[in-house]
């Protein structure tokens, strides 16, 4: 056997130990899918329905889903598909405010908590204990009532209810990472408080919390969409995805899609988000 024989068997071999398997997962591709197409609807509505969503069609009035109207019309004479497509900005705009609102400040305080130890601790943890114990629809209810209608101060509401969670969620993996080997051996060698937490403890902490944000993501949409359905939410005639189903409810009997579709929509995107959630969430070490 000659030497170059040798070396392209030993080259086949190397790749064949190195090269990674590469799975195909239909639920999590699928789940990227209807994340991107509704950021898509979102960010491009007129690239995808011709459609207003605001003005009306006079004589369209409750229109079963055809070839022209792919969602029907509502009881305006309106394109239910375009409502949905536009309405995507209002919806996914509010949950990624919700969740800023609860990742940045329910993480600071379960930073702080878990880093400072102490009566710190306790002062902070006993304030966390007291939003968990309020139910969250009771306690957005309250602040969109101070804060006023509409979907920013709903997005607002909802985030307040998050506070507690991530809180809680970033005290546990502060508190994980701070008594391991390698965060001891920085302070033993001399490093500051905030060093530490910036290099050792914050990077090693918040993979749990960021996972825990994508689920927050979905649950963020539902509850936006459970307040604009009560009333507390964007008025009417903002193509809110909560506002739809709730303007379809008096006639289901008449026109099931004018609530069944939306609701479909809202679903997916939940399904979506906590897929992608739990997908990650498994693979962290």
């Amino acid at each position: 056997m000659t030497t170059f024989d040798t070396t392209g068997r030993l080259a086949r071999r190397a790749l064949r130990i190195r090269l990674p398997r590469v799975s195909f997962n239909p639920p999590l591709a699928l789940a990227w899918l209807t994340l991107a197409l509704v950021a898509l609807w979102a960010l491009f509505p007129g690239l995808f329905t011709h459609w207003s969503p605001i003005d009306g069609t006079p004589g369209a009035q409750r229109l079963a889903p055809n070839a022209e109207h792919w969602f029907g019309t509502d009881q305006l004479g309106r394109d239910l598909f375009a409502r949905v497509v536009w309405g995507a900005s209002h919806s996914l705009s509010g949950a990624l405010v919700a969740v800023a609102v609860g990742l940045v400040a329910g993480t600071l305080l379960g930073v702080v908590a878990g880093a400072a130890g102490g009566r710190t601790e306790q002062a902070l943890m006993r304030v966390v204990d007291v939003l968990l114990a309020i139910p969250g629809l009771l306690l957005a209810l309250c602040v969109i009532i101070l804060l006023g209608f509409g979907t920013v101060n709903a997005a607002l509401a909802v985030g307040v209810t998050s506070v507690a969670s991530f809180a809680r969620l970033a005290r546990a993996e502060v508190v994980r990472v701070r008594h391991s080997d390698y965060v001891e051996a920085a302070w033993a060698s001399g490093g500051t408080f905030f060093s530490v937490l910036w290099r050792h403890i914050l990077p090693n902490s918040l993979t749990s919390v960021l996972a825990f944000a994508a689920l927050q993501f979905g649950s963020a949409i539902l509850a936006i969409s459970t307040l604009s359905f009560l009333g507390y939410g964007a008025p009417p005639p903002t193509p809110e995805w909560g506002l739809l189903i709730a303007e379809g409810r008096n006639y289901l009997s008449t026109a099931w899609w004018l609530t069944t579709l939306p609701g479909l929509i809202v679903i997916a995107v939940v399904l979506a988000a906590n897929t992608l959630s739990h997908h990650y969430a498994r693979r962290q070490p």
